[in-house]
């Protein structure tokens, strides 16, 4: 049976204890006014800090989604710095309310983990894919076919968590990172994946179908 757990990113448990203590004070004082917006403050602490269960496709060719959010970028790129090959790249952009955990869009062993410093521009323009600070994971799955996902902080985003590390065998829908306060999350995937999503759809981490590897 699995263990009961709670729904919060242990990454958040520092902020929410600190939103919550400054509340806590401030009603003490007395001020309540502004702790009645301090509390709402803690409140979207948490609930951006959250992490649902998610329950993934049992179809072993279907790749899911990495993140929570909208579908802006679907094409076909030269990736130079992760698969040094042709790629269809799928951006995915996380606004404040998503949920920010990311998960493992395909079963595989992760080959390289790249960190790149960088700036943070708005993580729905094409500067910050290039610019912004990431992490990426490179990973070959099942059939010796190799894809990347990348983690982009964003304008508000200064924090990428990366649990994954090379070697590491993960499960498709696995939780590896996640992104504080605003992000993007890209694919590179082989040429040939068929593709099930267009652009502007909105998507669920661990859960909806962004296509299927031969």
């Amino acid at each position: 049976m699995q263990e009961p757990r709670i729904p919060i990113a242990k990454e958040g448990y520092p902020f929410i204890a600190f939103a919550a203590l400054f509340t806590l004070v401030l009603a003490i004082l007395g001020y309540v006014p502004v702790s009645f917006l301090a509390l709402l403050v803690t409140a979207f602490v948490m609930n951006f800090f959250r992490d649902p269960e998610r329950i993934a496709d049992e179809d072993p060719a279907s790749l899911i989604s990495p993140a929570d959010g909208k579908v802006i970028i679907i094409d076909q790129v030269f990736d130079d710095r992760f698969l040094k090959a042709e790629a269809l790249k799928v951006s995915i952009f996380m606004n404040i309310f998503n949920v920010h955990v990311n998960r493992i869009p395909f079963p595989g062993r992760v080959d390289e983990v790249i960190y790149k410093a960088g700036a943070f521009h708005s993580a729905d323009t094409q500067r910050s894919s290039l610019e912004n600070e990431s992490c990426g994971l490179v990973m070959t799955a099942a059939g010796g076919r190799r894809l990347a996902v990348v983690q982009i902080a964003g304008l508000i985003a200064r924090r990428i968590v990366c649990w994954a590390g090379p070697g590491d065998i993960l499960a498709k829908g696995e939780r590896f990172g996640l992104i504080r306060f605003g992000s993007r999350v890209d694919l590179y995937l082989p040429l040939d994946t068929k593709l099930a999503i267009a652009k502007g759809q909105k998507v669920r981490a661990g859960e909806t179908v962004l296509g299927y590897l031969p």
